[in-house]
């Protein structure tokens, strides 16, 4: 799994012209890609480590502060350009694999004690974010022990 974590004052996600999701306080927009081989074990591991980063201000997490996390689904964070000027999707997983993961992660992080809203999966999104700092984090299943 991929997470971009930005540190936001607010966020939302509007899906033909109604948001389905949204944050109005200072909290975390996380948009989350699957590949074929992440588990909901992954999803677990991630959820864990995004509820204790201390990167909200005063070197607070989410946990600390209470602040509310907005996650949308995002296959293009597995686009590959590295050839030619399309981008290859070969690495994003289909969502019967990815839907799943992804909703495994958001539960994870509402057990953890985290306010949680969700875009749509699958649908085309317009997502609004100011960003605070700006403060983004990129972070990989593969990259935790």
């Amino acid at each position: 799994m991929k997470l971009v974590v930005q540190r936001v004052t607010e966020a939302s996600v509007t899906v033909e012209g109604r948001v389905v999701g949204s944050i109005a306080e200072a909290g975390l927009l996380i948009l989350v890609g699957v590949t074929h081989t992440d588990t909901e074990a992954d999803a677990a591991k991630l959820a864990r480590k995004v509820l204790g980063l201390r990167i909200l201000n005063d070197e607070k997490s989410v946990l600390d502060t209470g602040s509310p996390v907005l996650v949308v689904s995002q296959f293009t964070l597995y686009g590959d350009a590295r050839k030619g000027r399309r981008p290859s999707w070969s690495l994003a997983s289909g969502r019967a694999h990815s839907e799943p993961v992804v909703d495994a992660f958001v539960a994870a992080l509402r057990d953890g004690g985290a306010r949680v809203e969700t875009g749509e999966f699958g649908a085309m999104m317009k997502v609004a974010s100011v960003n605070d700092g700006p403060f983004t984090v990129l972070l990989e299943s593969a990259d935790l022990a």
